[in-house]
């Protein structure tokens, strides 16, 4: 069962032999916004363990020195339909969702699938695994966090993670998913415009540039960077938002102590922390809920 407490930063001591699974984040390519300040380091993989010290602040991840980050993978498996919606009923076995949002997660998954021969979108190919990491830990957010009626940016989306599946299941909800790599937006754009998600847009920028312009209610961060470097890509709007939801791994407990000092510099404060298991024995994982310095006093 999911557990949902209000944790403070030295809490759960986590299994030194679990580390949280992620892909690369993506090579910088031709085309994409013009300088400002550092690029995001989308995925829409796993939660990703944290970046060594001074690269992600630099705005450089692993992947900046490999310019075939963006090649597709011509031998991603093709799942058809029925498999891929069967995938996602196991996964969701026991909860209560509408037929309508698996139905759409599965078109997203078959898109997302054929678009992945093109372009890196994931490395996360097989039906259940699709199901559990991907469409099941992104739509947790939404039994975790008020959504109703709110502006919610996905910053760093990659493939859609977790803005897409949020937007389908709470349509009420204004979604933006964001990634400075222009692929990647292509492929969240024409996603939008198939499966009819009214209530999405796709946008080519980077987060603090969209934030200068746009102030939203909750900022989501999914397999962007540790929590230490997100808040510090914040730093400069950080009055922009008013909640930093972030997804991670069984690692989250070290991470938030790491990252202790810098949030209450910045004025970031962790409200709640909530965990879940996903099936089929593929780990456990955590939303972090942080109260950002534009939320409070509310």
């Amino acid at each position: 069962m999911p557990k949902r407490s209000r944790r403070d930063a030295g809490a759960g001591e986590p299994d030194p032999r679990e580390t949280p699974l992620g892909e690369e984040a993506p090579a910088r390519a031709a085309g994409q916004p013009p300088p400002g300040p550092a690029p995001d380091a989308p995925t829409g993989g796993e939660p990703v363990p944290e970046a060594p010290a001074g690269v992600a602040a630099a705005g450089l991840g692993a992947a900046e020195a490999e310019p075939d980050d963006l090649a597709g993978r011509p031998d991603t498996p093709l799942s058809s339909l029925d498999e891929l919606r069967a995938a996602l009923d196991w996964a969701f076995a026991g909860i209560e969702i509408e037929s309508r949002v698996l139905d759409l997660y599965a078109r997203h998954a078959r898109l997302l699938l054929e678009a992945n021969r093109e372009v890196n979108l994931t490395a996360i190919v097989d039906p259940r695994e699709m199901a559990a990491k991907h469409y099941l830990d992104s739509w947790r957010v939404t039994q975790y966090v008020p959504l109703f009626g709110k502006s919610a940016l996905d910053l760093g989306s990659g493939a859609g993670f977790p803005g897409l599946p949020i937007a389908i299941a709470e349509r009420e909800t204004r979604m933006t998913v964001l990634d400075s790599t222009r692929k990647r937006v292509d492929f969240l754009e024409a996603a939008v415009t198939a499966l009819g998600i009214s209530n999405a847009k796709a946008v080519w920028a980077r987060g603090e540039d969209h934030l200068a312009r746009t102030h939203v209610d909750v900022v989501l961060m999914r397999a962007v960077s540790s929590v230490r470097e997100n808040v510090r890509t914040l730093r400069k709007v950080r009055h922009a938002l008013k909640d930093l939801v972030m997804l991670k791994g069984p690692s989250w407990s070290r991470e938030v102590r790491a990252a202790e000092r810098e949030a209450e510099r910045l004025g970031f404060k962790l409200d709640t922390v909530c965990e879940h298991r996903l099936p089929g024995e593929m780990g456990e994982r955590a939303v972090l809920i942080y109260r950002a310095p534009g939320g409070q006093g509310r």
